[in-house]
């Protein structure tokens, strides 16, 4: 408890909060055409595949959006950036609400809750932004815990949608965001870890090679837990024939553990390292993820295996975004959202690639077994790359540094070095 109130003190709780509610609040919005998906594909009879691309089309948007959104973050401050982005949002939601009534509105809407999809880069960073090096991995991980809005999604939409209908869920929801949005207002001030770049050195992470191994593995970790949530709706629906409302409420025990386990997947890493974390985190994935595969029959089963490939999820989410501090020290909003967008892109392969195997094969194995292969790869990429970012600027395991120091910085210091030390 003394360790947490530590923490509490060393950085500024109320913009902490803030970025929860944000990020928790907008993540309910981007996944809400997945909860619901059931609904949808009745109304206008989509086949299996019909109904992947749907749900893939809120996250390939957002997923696009996310870059722009941090470089404006930069400019206009992270503060000012998500409140617009909240009542954008608004927008949005009041369209699908009153003007969608077709399949192809459905995909135009989908679209505009892209919108909500990239506030991931700018909710960590506003959230961490106040708090040193050591707590920043468990920062990023209370206001990444925001994924939790998952939970809301598909606990509470399901009902509302077959009490009212599902279109004027879409409404209420924009009520809903009237809070954070109150709530970044008065509580959330900007972080002074601010610096004034020129927008060549915004984007020189994305020719980096780091930046594109975060980015891959990424894809699993967060391409995958946003991509289950919001295909596992649909399928418990078409798979168990269970009702809707019971879809939405077994895809939140799934989910709930990888909102769970963000935080403490943060906390570990700032002890442990993140790389070994994550490390545990992709063989679990491909595991559960295997198994998933061939436990079809059984939806007791199944829901376990979830709910342990969530958690895993979760946990990678929370090791990946400690080392992304460390690695980009001044530009942490900026290489967020470039890492959060690929990793968003590879989100929208898991629903298309489910759809399409039971369109094709009549059976969702190929698409299970398919991101199990891909999670392997990475698996196999983090292992090379751990060993030259142990040597450069991060500790073994990939715990921070003592002294943090930018990479230009430790590629410099032996140079340095020579320098100055005097020759005999």
């Amino acid at each position: 408890m003394s360790n947490f109130k530590t923490f509490v003190r060393s950085g500024h709780w109320p913009t902490l909060l803030a970025s929860f509610l944000y990020f928790d609040f907008c993540f309910a919005i981007w996944v809400l055409n997945g909860a619901m998906g059931p609904f949808i594909g009745e109304a206008y009879g989509l086949n299996a595949a019909q109904k992947g691309f749907m749900v893939s089309v809120p996250i390939l948007a957002g997923a696009l959006m996310r870059f722009p959104l941090g470089v404006l973050s930069q400019y206009i401050g992270r503060k000012n950036a998500a409140m617009v982005e909240m009542s954008l949002i608004i927008l949005a939601l009041a369209y699908g609400w009153r003007f969608v009534d077709s399949y192809d509105g459905v995909l135009a809407m989908g679209v505009l809750l892209g919108i909500a999809g990239a506030s991931f880069g700018v909710a960590l960073s506003l959230g961490s932004g106040w708090f040193p090096a050591k707590y920043k991995g468990l920062a990023m991980g209370i206001a990444g815990a925001g994924n939790s809005g998952t939970v809301l999604a598909v606990l509470f939409a399901p009902p509302l949608a077959q009490k009212y209908g599902w279109q004027a869920v879409y409404g209420l929801a924009a009520l809903t965001m009237v809070l954070p949005l109150a709530v970044m207002w008065f509580a959330a001030k900007e972080p002074p870890d601010r610096e004034h770049q020129t927008l060549r050195e915004h984007v020189a992470c994305l020719f980096e090679k780091d930046g594109w191994s975060f980015s891959l593995i990424y894809i699993i970790t967060f391409g995958g837990f946003i991509g289950l949530a919001s295909f596992l709706p649909s399928y418990y629906y078409d798979q168990f024939k269970v009702t809707k409302v019971e879809a939405g409420q077994l895809t939140m025990l799934a989910t709930l553990m990888g909102s769970v386990l963000r935080v403490v997947g943060g906390y570990i890493s700032d002890r442990v390292g993140g790389i070994t974390t994550l490390s545990g985190v992709l063989v679990l994935v491909a595991a559960t993820l295997a198994l998933c595969a061939f436990t079809g029959g059984s939806v007791t089963v199944t829901t376990l295996m979830f709910m342990l490939c969530f958690a895993a999820l979760g946990a990678g989410n929370g090791a990946l975004f400690q080392l992304v501090p460390l690695r980009w020290p001044l530009a942490t909003a900026v290489a967020g959202s470039m890492i959060g967008e690929i990793g968003a892109l590879g989100g929208g392969f898991l629903p298309n690639a489910m759809g399409l195997s039971k369109q094709y094969s009549g059976s969702y194995a190929w698409g299970f077994l398919s991101f199990t292969l891909l999670t392997l790869v990475m698996l196999g990429m983090l292992r090379v790359v751990q060993i030259r970012w142990t040597r450069t600027w991060a500790e073994k395991g990939g715990r921070a540094p003592v002294e943090p120091r930018r990479l230009d910085e430790a590629a410099d210091l032996p140079r340095r070095v020579t320098r100055l030390t005097p020759s005999r």
